[in-house]
């Protein structure tokens, strides 16, 4: 253990370890906080798409990494893994060889090479990440829509979470939880979004026929 702990205490690796601190930690905020039916991505992905917009190099290049087509605390963890990764496979190279390289070349040619990286592996994930919010479906539009409990059971309490396709067919995963009316909705249930407050959206059991349809849709 000592050894590995020299090897992570390294002057020469690191911003690799910080940057590789950095992720493990927003991975444990995120799903400790998902867990609680509170998302943080959820919450700063949209102001982040906002700014994107604007034209400028900097936004160029998140949109370019495919920032948007998944949340945004998603995308820094990607960052950041890529980035340490890189910089423990370049500095190991170099050390196998018998040589160091100076610790702001290593991190410069991983963060030039994390970029592309970056922009592929965000590609695939987007294809498999539900996301929270859509930037082109106001989230009014979820209301009336058949849902799966995909974190629960809903009840009056906590919010958890459920998935629903949007009209273009894209997956989303938002709160929600069962209206005072309503028993205990278990995870897997078919629910209906039927208004939403400052917290989340409040849902009951689905009727029947509006189960059907959304199968149908499905299969469509």
């Amino acid at each position: 253990m000592s050894a590995v702990g020299d090897i992570l205490l390294a002057s020469d690796v690191r911003p690799f370890a910080v940057a590789a601190a950095i992720m493990v930690a927003l991975g444990g905020i995120e799903l400790l906080s998902t867990m609680i039916g509170l998302s943080i991505s959820e919450l700063i992905g949209k102001d982040f798409a906002v700014e994107a917009e604007s034209h400028n190099a900097l936004s160029g290049l998140f949109l370019w990494i495919n920032a948007g087509r998944l949340p945004l605390l998603i995308l820094i963890i990607l960052v950041l893994g890529i980035f340490s990764i890189g910089g423990f496979l370049l500095q190991g190279v170099a050390h196998a060889v018998g040589t160091a390289i100076p610790v702001s070349i290593a991190a410069l040619a991983a963060a030039a090479v994390s970029v592309p990286l970056v922009r592929t592996a965000s590609r695939g994930l987007a294809r498999m990440i539900p996301r929270d919010e859509s930037y082109a479906v106001d989230d009014n539009d979820f209301v009336g829509k058949v849902a799966t409990v995909a974190v629960g059971p809903l009840d009056q309490g906590l919010p958890g979470r459920v998935r629903l396709k949007d009209v273009f067919g894209n997956w989303h995963t938002v709160s929600a939880r069962a209206s005072r009316e309503s028993e205990a909705l278990p995870v897997g249930a078919s629910v209906l979004l039927v208004d939403r407050d400052a917290r989340c959206f409040i849902a009951i059991a689905a009727p029947a026929d509006l189960i059907q349809q959304q199968q149908s849709s499905n299969r469509a």
